[in-house]
């Protein structure tokens, strides 16, 4: 399945805007960009940056932390929109989760995987 550039933003866009509004006020310092591929292969996100669980109040004057969303993984691993649809929602909230501090076995138990 290949979905167009501008309609996979679209979908990023769409998955952000549905984490719960008192969530994404406690989202600080923190930029989500999609690419097409990772250098690393085979990750469909990556969150690079400093969780707020561990900012303590020398936090500041930094680089804002930067979770990638990556298209092409995505739209290889789906055989409809709709499942791209929800591979992209699944992949936001992992990785804005790890943002949050949560790691990929408290993911893995609350069915993220």
């Amino acid at each position: 399945m290949d979905i167009p550039p501008e309609r996979f933003d679209e979908l990023v866009s769409l998955a952000l805007d549905d984490i719960p509004p008192e969530l994404g006020r406690l989202m600080r310092n923190v930029a989500v960009v999609v690419e097409e591929e990772s250098e690393q292969g085979g990750l469909l996100g990556l969150y690079q940056g400093h969780p707020l669980t561990k900012r303590g109040n020398d936090y500041s004057g930094v680089l804002p932390d930067l979770i990638t969303i990556y298209r092409r993984p995505i739209c290889t691993m789906c055989a409809s929109e709709d499942e791209v649809v929800d591979e992209v929602r699944v992949t936001v909230i992992h990785e804005v989760a790890h943002h949050f501090g949560i790691d990929d076995d408290r993911l893995h138990d609350l069915g993220y995987d």
